[in-house]
């Protein structure tokens, strides 16, 4: 059993003029980190993932958008959506978020 950390996950990836940016934070059994910087007005078109996630804001207002349903979320707030599940992503304003990309364990139970 191994311990990975990150010391400061809020300096990686600075919000970019018109632009989205992204930087994997953390890469480990079961999970793989991503932090994005999305400026105003920025986005992920439509798109899905293979495992399951859970996107937390760190800073700004971001809709993310999945089935219909479009959701604000703003610092503090997080969501979970399951595999495979279509979904989007636009910055209200410079904003940058978590995404955590769950996968199983490669270890036996």
């Amino acid at each position: 059993m191994g311990i990975t950390a990150v010391e400061n996950i809020d300096a990686l990836v600075p919000v970019e003029p018109g632009r989205r940016t992204s930087q994997v934070a953390l890469s480990a059994d079961g999970v793989r980190v991503v932090v994005f910087a999305f400026d105003t007005d920025a986005e992920l078109t439509e798109h899905s993932a293979p495992g399951p996630i859970v996107v937390q804001a760190l800073d700004g207002h971001l809709t993310f958008t999945a089935e219909g349903i479009t959701k604000h979320l703003r610092p503090g707030g997080i969501l979970h959506l399951d595999a495979r599940i279509p979904h989007s992503v636009r910055a209200l304003e410079p904003s940058r978020m978590m995404l955590m990309l769950l996968r199983r364990s490669t270890e036996a139970a």
